[in-house]
C-alpha cells in the first residue's frame, strides 16, 4: 500500500512534521485517492502496528478525519472511512458550484498581471497532461487531479475572502474521492479538455458572467457520470 510507504519513508522534508500529522496526512490521502476504499474498517490497533506509532497518535489522527468527515465513527465500534454516496455528491456539487463561481468572479475583477500569468501557466500544464492522456486515464489520473486542483485554485488565486476559500477547499478535497471515479470512467461522453479551454477563454477575457455559467457548469457535469459509476459498482456489488 503506498499510504504505508509515504510514512514509512520519511526523508529529511518531513521530519519537522509532528508523527501526527504524517500519519494523518497519509491516511487523509489514501482515502482520497480511493485507496483506502469507502466504508473499509480502520482499526486502530492495525494501523499502529503498520505505521510503528502509539494507538494515541492514530486515534488523534482519525479524530481530525472524523472532523472533515472523512471518516466515520460508530460508538464503540471504532472508525471507517466515510461512505460514497450519490446524494453526498450532489450536496458537495451544489455548494462547491457555489463558492467557486463566487471566487472566480471576484478574481477575474480584482486579478493583476502575476495572477494571470500564474492562471495562464497552470492552464498550460493542465492541457498538456489532458491531451496526452487519453486512453491511459487511470494511469495519468494522480497526476491529472494534481495539475486539475492547481487549474482551479490559480483561477480562484486573486480572491480575498478567506472563509469562502477555506470552505471550497474543504469541498474541493471531498470531491477528489469522486473525480478519481469520474475521471477514469468513459462510458458517458464528456469532453473534459474543452470545458477547461471554455473557461480558460472566458475568464482570461475578463468575461465574468460567462466564466461563472461555464464553471458552474463544469462542476456539475460530474454528477450523471457519478450516478451511472456508483450505480454500477452497487450493481456488481
Amino acid at each position: 500500500m503506498s499510504f504505508l510507504k509515504d510514512i514509512n519513508d520519511l526523508d529529511g522534508e518531513s521530519q519537522s512534521r509532528t508523527t501526527i500529522e504524517a500519519v494523518y496526512e497519509a491516511l487523509r490521502g489514501a482515502i482520497l485517492s480511493g485507496e483506502i476504499e469507502p466504508e473499509s474498517r480502520l482499526r486502530v490497533e492495525v494501523l499502529r502496528k503498520t505505521f510503528g506509532v502509539g494507538a494515541s497518535t492514530v486515534r488523534e489522527a482519525l479524530s481530525r478525519l472524523l472532523v472533515e468527515n472523512l471518516v466515520t465513527t460508530e460508538g464503540q465500534r471504532g472508525f471507517r472511512a466515510a461512505l460514497v454516496s450519490v446524494a453526498d455528491f450532489k450536496n458537495i456539487v451544489e455548494m462547491r458550484a457555489l463558492l467557486e463561481a463566487k471566487a472566480v468572479r471576484e478574481s477575474i475583477q480584482k486579478g493583476d498581471d502575476e495572477w494571470e500569468s500564474a492562471f495562464v501557466a497552470a492552464h498550460h500544464r493542465l492541457a498538456k497532461i489532458e491531451t496526452e492522456m487519453e486512453g491511459r486515464e487511470e494511469q495519468a489520473v494522480a497526476e491529472w487531479e494534481r495539475r486539475n486542483r492547481a487549474f482551479h485554485n490559480a483561477m480562484i488565486g486573486a480572491c480575498t475572502n478567506a472563509w469562502l476559500l477555506n470552505f471550497r477547499e474543504i469541498l474541493y478535497s471531498h470531491s477528489i474521492r469522486y473525480l478519481h471515479i469520474a475521471i477514469t470512467d468513459r462510458s458517458i461522453p464528456r469532453d473534459v479538455r474543452s470545458e477547461h479551454q471554455a473557461i480558460f477563454d472566458a475568464v482570461i477575457a475578463r468575461n465574468a458572467d460567462l466564466a461563472e455559467k461555464l464553471t458552474i457548469e463544469h462542476i456539475y457535469r460530474s454528477v450523471p457520470v457519478i450516478e451511472a459509476r456508483l450505480s454500477a459498482l452497487e450493481a456488481k456489488g
